[in-house]
This record gives structure tokens, C-alpha cells and sequence, in this order.
């Protein structure tokens, strides 16, 4: 029995809604009474503890393309920065999220090798090849609650309404990453000035609209329960509250870096700004933050793509697009609150309660979650060395950063 004592610390507890300095006590990752059985004493002063964070979008790696991560290596990195429960989309190399069976190994893989409790999303359609709804009854047996063609074409509309029926009927969620692909094309930055200037062929934001747009009637025609991932656009935000105006199931979700960079990072091809969705323009970015503290925008995701150097090597068209995000996750959520977005408490339900709640796993989350202790005033140089994942992509490298996740608690 290992019971760690933590002494004046700052506890936000989005559970019962409270925040305040005390004394706690914790076993195997859950908080209990005072007890004499105490194996460590850490001193609190100055720390935050928080329940461990809910990630609705993040790219494992395994099985397929280890070259660039691992379940090993990337569960690590999200258990070490306070993430334990970890959705991952079903775009693996190759496609095993369309078979069930497979789906329950790579859960159990993710907790014996990488330490995490590992949400694989399904593929909505056979293969991801948008021709034939796949075997949704054969995934739910497998553990999977929610769909996703991830960023992989439907081969028509029709197929898309028969997957949502198919999906509504075994009450399951589907997920979007709305993009048009007649209107996004070969595009890969966000239509704007810098973009125009180096001649780089561009995503514009009514790709995601579109989509977003066209989706919405069929979920109201169908009744599924859905859910769209990753916003980029301010236009966005302005569809889904209309939809939620409407009664429509709908929740959304936003990547921690569209809240905080913009377009203006792809200045000199830099590949490391390389995302998709891309990132946007200085509007986008703050419609999505007051999206978020208006409650449209339901959660902060990382969207953690991990890739090895040679990924992002090529001409900036060429390149991989994707940032490593679990390590710069804490940093950049303080920051909100720095900047006046969040109190404490109400960033910590962005990452914890509310994700869970979309994920319909509260009850689940409540029961396997742990405690996180963050140090909020601690300054580190984002290096890659000091980022955790096996991916070192990211445009903030050798910038400095204020707050860490220190120490995760879990059974």
C-alpha cells in the first residue's frame, strides 16, 4: 500500500466543482482519507492537482508507422504531461480499426506498453475507402462507441447517410474532421496572404464550412449522435451554435494550437507549421476562443501527431503535416488562463470533464481517472530533448515555456 501525502496544494476539482489549498491523501491514484500509512510527503505549496485529462484526437503511430511513434513511446509521453484516456482515430497504416477483434488487442497493448487507457474510434467505412459502411455492429462488440472516416473521402453523399443510419441505429457516435475535398484540393496551408506570397497551394476556410454545412442536414435527417473534431474556422463556430440552437446531438471539439497559433508561422516554409487542418488567420483563432469560452466549442483536444525528423524534410507541399502536442499540452492551456480566456477550474473541465462527457465515458473516466500534479510556474525550453514524445515536430522548438505537468498519480 503506497499512500502519498501532498501538503498545501491547490486542488481543482471540476467534479465537485471546487478549488481551494488543502492537504491530500493519495492511493493507487484516488484521493482518500487521512491515513498513518504514509510512504511519501511532497510539499504543495505553489502546485495545482487536477484530475488526468481526457485527449478526444491524438495519432498513436502503432500499428503501421512505429518509425514515428509507438504505444510505448507515445503512451508515455501523454501519461507523463497527465493524459491517461487517449481517442485515436482509425487511419492506422494499415487499416485495422474496421475489425473489431484487432481493436480490443490495441487496447490492451496501449496499457501494457504505454501505461494509458486507449479509446480507438472505428472506421466508418470498409477499409476508410468510403465505398461500404463497415461492420459498425462487429466494432461496438469490440469496445468502439464511436466512427470516423478520419480524413479519408466518401466515394458519394449516399454512402455517408447510410453510415449514419447504420450508426444511429447501434446508438454510436460518428465523428467528422469536416473537409470538402473538391474544395481543399491539394491544398495544405489556410488561404491567406503568407500562403498567396510563397505561392503554397491553400485550403480555404469554406472547405471545412462546406462540409460542416452539408453534414449538419443529414445528422438532422438521421438523428445520429455526432461529433466534429479538430475546428479551425470562426465560420465554424457560427454552424455548430445554430445547430445546437436547433436541438440537433451535436458536440465539436478544437486543437490547443488553433487557439493559439496562426498562418503567420508558415513565413519562409517553415514545415513545422504544417498541420492539417491547417492553421489560420488571427479571426479564426479568436472567434475559436470565444467559441470555446461560450461553450459552442464543447473541449481542447491535442491533436498530437508525432513524426520523425525526415517527415518534415521535404518541400513544405511535401511534407507530413502534423505537430507533437502531449508536451506542450499543460503550457499552452495555462496560458489561456494567463491571458484571461479561463479561470483555473474552468480550463481544467475543458480537458477533463467535458471531453469525457463527449466521449459519453463519465462514468468510466470518473472510475479510472487519476490525479495529476501541475506546476504552474515552472520555465523550461521547449527542446527535443525536453519533449517526451518520440516526435520533436513542433514549431515552438527552442521556445520557452511556463508550466509542466510533474508527477501523474494513477492505479
Amino acid at each position: 500500500m503506497t499512500i502519498v501525502k501532498i501538503e498545501n496544494v491547490r486542488v481543482l476539482d471540476p467534479i465537485r466543482q471546487t478549488d481551494g489549498v488543502q492537504t491530500v491523501y493519495i492511493e493507487n491514484g484516488k484521493l482518500v482519507a487521512e491515513s498513518a500509512q504514509i510512504s511519501e510527503t511532497i510539499d504543495g505549496q505553489g502546485l495545482w492537482l487536477m484530475p488526468t485529462m481526457v485527449d478526444l484526437c491524438a495519432r498513436m503511430r502503432e500499428p503501421g508507422q512505429q518509425q514515428h511513434g509507438t504505444l510505448k513511446s507515445e503512451g508515455k509521453a501523454a501519461r507523463e504531461n497527465g493524459i491517461l484516456h487517449v481517442f485515436t482515430p482509425p487511419d492506422s497504416k494499415p487499416i485495422v480499426q474496421d475489425n473489431g477483434a484487432l481493436i480490443h488487442g490495441l487496447v490492451e497493448k496501449a496499457m501494457l506498453d504505454g501505461g494509458i487507457y486507449l479509446q480507438v474510434i472505428g472506421a466508418q467505412t470498409q477499409g476508410l475507402k468510403g465505398n461500404q459502411p463497415a461492420n459498425m455492429a462487429g466494432l461496438k462488440k469490440g469496445g468502439c462507441t464511436a466512427v470516423s472516416n478520419a480524413n479519408a473521402p466518401f466515394a458519394d453523399d449516399d454512402v455517408v447517410i447510410r453510415t449514419l443510419e447504420y450508426a444511429a441505429g447501434l446508438e454510436m457516435t460518428v465523428v467528422f474532421y469536416a473537409e470538402e475535398p473538391q474544395i481543399a484540393k491539394d491544398g495544405c496551408v489556410h488561404e491567406g496572404f503568407v500562403a498567396s506570397r510563397q505561392g503554397l497551394p491553400m485550403i480555404p476556410a469554406l472547405a471545412e464550412t462546406v462540409a460542416i454545412a452539408k453534414y449538419l442536414l443529414m445528422i438532422e435527417a438521421t438523428k445520429v449522435r455526432a461529433h466534429f473534431g479538430l475546428l479551425s474556422c470562426g465560420a465554424s463556430v457560427e454552424l455548430i451554435k445554430q445547430a445546437k440552437a436547433k436541438g440537433l446531438p451535436v458536440t465539436c471539439d478544437v486543437a490547443m494550437h488553433q487557439l493559439h497559433l496562426t498562418d503567420q508561422l508558415i513565413d519562409g516554409f517553415n514545415s513545422l507549421a504544417h498541420v492539417r487542418p491547417p492553421l489560420r488567420s488571427e479571426q479564426d483563432k479568436e472567434l475559436l476562443r470565444q467559441g470555446l469560452k461560450d461553450g459552442v466549442i464543447d473541449a481542447i483536444t491535442t491533436h498530437h501527431e508525432p513524426l520523425s525528423s525526415s517527415a518534415k524534410m521535404a518541400p513544405f507541399a511535401e511534407t507530413l503535416p502534423g505537430f507533437t502536442a502531449f508536451d506542450t499540452f499543460v503550457p499552452f492551456g495555462l496560458q489561456l488562463i494567463h491571458e484571461g480566456l479561463f479561470e483555473p477550474l474552468q480550463w481544467v473541465e475543458k480537458v477533463t470533464v467535458a471531453p469525457a462527457k463527449v466521449a459519453n465515458m463519465y462514468d468510466r473516466w470518473l472510475a479510472e481517472a487519476g490525479w495529476v500534479l501541475v506546476n504552474p510556474a515552472l520555465e523550461w525550453i521547449i527542446t527535443k530533448d525536453s519533449i517526451v514524445s518520440n516526435g520533436k515536430n513542433t514549431p515552438l522548438i527552442n521556445q520557452a515555456a511556463t508550466g509542466k505537468a510533474v508527477r501523474t498519480f494513477t492505479a
